[in-house]
């Protein structure tokens, strides 16, 4: 029987897909929102309409807190919204504008008491148990670095970064000139699928994901977190 993992915050499910392929099963979780210019919200159809598993709209605090339907799961995974700590919204000086959902998601997700993985930018506030970038799976030219932190205090020797290749960025509505300056970026939606290896998803969508090779990769290392519980039980 396959574990069964909480995939919080999922968006159109590029962290599902991976632990999909490492061998769970997922349930997504998502307000499925989207915020406009004005910064008014309206509801984004694209989420459930792309997610590929099983997919609920609610509250991810309200789910974490519900412990009957906390019973039906193995670990969980969030990637809470990371526009407070993004180096966009730093470079821009809208950081402070958005709330950090980070802290007090993982505090949610350590009163569930199931083993967990959290998925930020660089510079969020979190502990970097495991660094990962599009180069260290042979995704073609991609540039984005994902952070992961584990409630087993995951750690694992990475390789360093190698861009010497034209770079894609896959960011917000396309590059900003911070990231296109002297580099040759590619900015269309099929570019964004083929770096991320990602053939379902809207360019929003894309924008805020992150490559299945990722999770797959931390999956199998959260497999074997959960093998491990089990054998000691």
């Amino acid at each position: 029987m396959r574990p069964r993992l909480l995939d919080l915050c999922c968006g159109q499910g590029g962290a599902a897909v991976g632990y999909h392929r490492a061998g769970f099963d997922v349930t997504g979780v998502d307000l499925a929102l989207k915020r406009q210019p004005d910064g008014t919200y309206v509801d984004d159809k694209a989420i459930p309409a792309r997610y590929p598993f099983e997919f609920i709209k609610a509250d991810a605090f309200e789910v974490l807190a519900d412990a009957e339907f906390m019973a039906r799961f193995d670990a969980i995974h969030a990637s809470w919204p990371c526009q407070a700590h993004s180096v966009a919204s730093k470079y821009k000086g809208t950081a402070g504008r958005h709330k950090d959902l980070l802290t007090p998601g993982r505090a949610a997700m350590q009163a569930a008491g199931l083993p967990w993985v959290i998925e930020n930018v660089p510079g969020a506030p979190m502990r970097a148990d495991y660094l990962l970038c599009g180069c260290m799976f042979g995704l073609p030219g991609l540039r984005r670095e994902r952070w992961f932190e584990t409630s087993w205090h995951g750690f694992d020797l990475n390789m360093s970064h190698d861009h010497r290749e034209p770079v894609i960025t896959v960011a917000g509505h396309g590059p900003p000139s911070w990231v296109r300056e002297g580099v040759s970026v590619p900015v269309t939606t099929a570019d964004w699928r083929r770096a991320m290896k990602i053939d379902w998803m809207t360019r929003d969508g894309l924008a805020q994901a992150i490559p299945p090779a990722y999770t797959e990769w931390v999956g199998a290392r959260l497999l074997e977190h959960l093998e491990s519980e089990a054998a000691a039980a």
